[in-house]
Formats: structure tokens, C-alpha cells, sequence
């Protein structure tokens, strides 16, 4: 059958398209096996060869037979043209090589189709470089676009659930081995915590949420601290510098007042105390980055670059820039939130990433946070894995009112895709900006 266009110089398969076209109007049931690898007609190159699946997709889904009558039936065209495509679909019948091959020939129209994305992409960033502000906004578009390509090449067949059940028993076994941390996840620090939540586990999207002033960026501090004892950390601060940050760590690890480090008003003792810090600092596998307006796909590229990062800390969410164009901030949220999940997933490493609340909190008698005071809330609550808040009562109520423990903080579990939810109380320090669990 012939084809009206002129065609660009692109990969592609005529017998490949061809001969599954054919194998499915020969054997409908092999559509199964085909649409795991090519789930919709975009991936045919010639648009009578994606006239004829898409049709065959739509009778599929609407529980049709498939056979070469049928097909032809359902086709789309004028009885011209029907003609023509009567002849050509006989022939695609007649030229399959092999039914039992339509898999591979599935893949080729895949390989070609993935090929043509990324010769198009080459094109399109091309055009855009003699637009773009800048290098760096053409390096995220860019990243960007090979993102979605590679997001659309993920994915997995269906697992049968014997094999699930022996991976299962498999975990269940190590968890009572001397490997018990490597199942269980990275430990925070913090023993309730990780009780509840099993430690930081790997591809999970882990939200720390409060109200300014709660001390988030401190508790992030603290865990990353613990976690890059043994495990290499990665911190994106878009709101502190890298100093403010170092100073914070002093802080909380060598017990000198903030102030006085601000101030350099330091005794002997506390000198001593320094020194010994960054001796401790200096053993660390922490690396702090502090860009602003820094976007996900940066943040990606940055620690695969530094390579077998094991946590990445991110603060906050709502500074996080978007290199896509959105009508509104929640939408433009929400495509942040869905990048950070698919970042977790793959790098295979647990992702903090800290977020403010809205003031809906401040206007209730129980200032305590729910998921619902998540700010520019979106799709965060749905795709962050756990979701933690922290809440001081003391920051709410008179210094001087002896029956709140203004050194109290509620940590607060409000959504644990694998677990329960609850509240895990720890000791805030405020002189040093440092938590510590009870027992401590």
C-alpha cells in the first residue's frame, strides 16, 4: 500500500511493523504479549501501520473479536480507501515470517520508536538553544526531556505470587540474621522512630513537614549527621548557606550556644570543644550543596556525579524550582513531588525532603499539624512514602508556664504507606538546636 508522505530520514522497521500487524490478525491473543511492549500505535513509524493497531487496540479494549473481517470493518476510512486497505492487510497476513517471533519483532518497533525520541529530542533542543536564557535552563530542559523518555521505558511485568511469597520469607529470614539494618533501612538516629518507620528505606519519598520555627532543618541536621557516619549524605539547602549549616552542626554536635558562635565569643573550653568536632567532622561522608532555586533534575545529576549517595536531604520543597512552564504553584508542586518520587525510585536511595505548612494550624486551639495543612498540598501528600511532623506544645504557650515541657517535641507519623502511624515524642535542645530521643 502506498503512503503519501515523504519520509524523513528515521529509524524504522517496515517488516518489523509489518509482520506484527500481521501475527495479531492471524492470532489475536498475541496482543498480549505485544502491548507490554508497545502499548499504544505511536510506536508504528507508518500511519496506515498505526491505523490498523490503533483499531485493534480499541476493539481489544472493547472486548471484540479480532480477526482480518473484523479489523478491516472497524477501520476508519472512506470506501476508497477501505479498498486499499483491504489489499494491504492481505498482504501483511501473507508476509509474516514467523508467529512465535512476534515478540522480537515487538522490541524492534520499540528500539525504533525509542530512537526516533531521541533523534527528535536532539532536534528540539537544538531549536531551543537559540532561545534559552541560558546554558544551565538548556541543560534542565534537556535533562528533562531524557527524564520522561527513560520514565517511559520503566516498566515491569506482573510477578507471580509464589515468587513474591519466597522473597518475603527470604527478607523475614535476614531480619533475624546479623543483616537485620541492611533490610530494615538506614537508622535515623533516632530508635523510636525507627521502630516505627523501619529506618530510611530505599526509593522512599520521606516528607519532614512543619510550621516555621519547629526546629525542621535541625532534625533534618541531626539525621543526616547520624546517617553520614556510615552511609555517604548528600544535603540540597536552597534556604541556608553551607556555613549557616556547618555552624548548625557545631552546634548540636560540640553543645557551644548558637550565639556564640555567631558572635566568636568563645571560651577555652568551648575552643576545646571545636577542635574536637571538627576532628569528628573531618570522618564524616557529608557533602552539603548549597544553589539556589536548584531544580530536581539538577539535584539528580549532582549525586549520581558524586556517586553511591545512600541519602539525600532536601531543604525545602517549596524553593525547589520547575523547569517546566505550570498555570498555578499547586500544579507546579505537584510535578516537583511526582520528580522526587521518581528520583528515589532511581537512584534506589531514601529522599528527605522538608516542607513547610500552611498557617491553617496557627487558627486552631490544637495547634497540632495534619496532612491537610500541608502547604500547596497538591499530589505531596500522595506521593511522599511517610509523611513526619513535628509539633513543640512550647512554642505555643508561656516560657514560664511550668506545666508544658517546653523541651517536649510531638514527631509526628502522619502517613506510613508501610506501617502504622503514630506519635514518637523526643527532647529538643534549643540552646544547641539539637533533638535527642527521651532515653537520652
Amino acid at each position: 500500500m502506498k503512503n503519501n508522505q515523504n519520509w524523513e530520514d528515521l529509524p524504522y522497521s517496515q517488516e518489523a511493523e509489518q509482520s506484527v500487524l500481521g501475527a495479531i490478525i492471524l492470532k489475536s491473543s498475541y496482543l498480549n504479549t505485544v502491548l507490554e511492549v508497545i502499548p499504544n500505535s505511536d510506536f508504528f513509524y507508518f500511519p496506515n501501520n498505526k491505523i490498523i493497531y490503533e483499531t485493534i487496540i480499541n476493539m481489544f479494549s472493547s472486548g471484540e473479536k479480532i480477526d482480518y473481517v473484523t479489523v478491516l470493518n472497524k477501520i476508519p476510512v472512506d470506501i476508497a480507501a477501505k479498498n486499499e486497505f483491504k489489499n494491504y492487510m492481505l498482504d501483511l497476513v501473507q508476509i509474516v515470517p514467523s508467529i512465535s517471533n512476534i515478540e522480537s519483532y515487538a522490541k524492534i518497533i520499540q528500539e525504533k520508536f525509542e530512537l526516533r525520541n531521541l533523534i527528535s529530542l536532539a532536534r528540539e533542543i537544538l531549536k531551543e538553544s537559540s532561545l534559552a536564557e541560558s546554558s544551565e535552563k538548556l541543560i534542565e530542559f534537556a535533562e528533562q526531556k531524557i527524564l520522561d523518555i527513560r520514565a517511559g521505558k520503566s516498566k515491569q511485568s506482573l510477578v507471580n505470587i509464589k515468587d513474591i511469597f519466597i522473597e518475603t520469607i527470604e527478607k523475614l529470614d535476614k531480619l533475624n540474621s546479623k543483616s537485620r539494618t541492611e533490610i530494615l533501612g538506614i537508622p535515623t538516629g533516632f530508635g523510636d522512630l525507627d521502630y516505627v518507620i523501619t529506618g530510611l528505606n530505599k526509593s522512599d519519598l520521606i516528607l519532614l513537614a512543619a510550621r516555621p520555627g519547629m526546629g525542621k532543618t535541625s532534625f533534618a541536621l541531626n539525621i543526616a549527621k547520624n546517617v553520614s557516619s556510615d552511609f555517604k549524605t548528600a544535603i540540597f539547602s536552597l534556604e541556608m548557606s553551607k556555613e549557616q549549616l556547618a555552624s548548625r552542626l557545631i552546634s548540636m554536635e560540640g553543645k557551644i550556644p548558637g550565639n556564640k558562635l555567631r558572635s566568636g565569643h568563645l571560651n577555652p573550653e568551648e575552643w576545646a570543644k571545636l577542635a574536637q568536632v571538627s576532628d569528628e567532622f573531618s570522618n564524616l561522608n557529608l557533602y552539603i550543596d548549597d544553589t539556589a532555586g536548584i531544580t530536581v533534575s539538577e539535584m539528580k545529576a549532582k549525586a549520581r556525579r558524586l556517586g553511591e549517595v545512600q541519602l539525600v536531604v532536601i531543604d525545602y520543597l517549596q524553593l525547589i524550582s520547575s523547569n517546566r512552564r505550570v498555570s498555578n504553584r499547586v500544579q507546579e508542586i505537584s510535578e516537583i513531588t511526582r520528580q522526587l518520587k521518581i528520583m528515589a525510585k532511581e537512584l534506589n536511595i531514601p529522599i528527605i525532603c522538608l516542607s513547610q505548612l500552611s498557617r491553617a494550624s496557627e487558627q486552631r486551639t490544637d495547634h497540632r499539624p495534619l496532612l491537610s495543612d500541608l502547604r500547596d498540598s497538591g499530589s505531596i501528600e500522595q506521593d511522599a512514602d511517610i509523611v513526619i511532623m513535628l509539633y513543640r506544645p512550647g512554642y505555643y504557650s508561656n516560657p514560664l508556664d511550668d506545666k508544658i515541657d517546653q523541651n517536649e517535641c510531638e514527631c509526628i507519623v502522619a502517613k506510613n504507606r508501610y506501617g502504622e502511624t503514630r506519635t514518637v515524642t523526643l527532647h529538643w535542645q534549643s540552646e544547641y538546636t539539637r533533638f535527642t530521643s527521651r532515653e537520652n
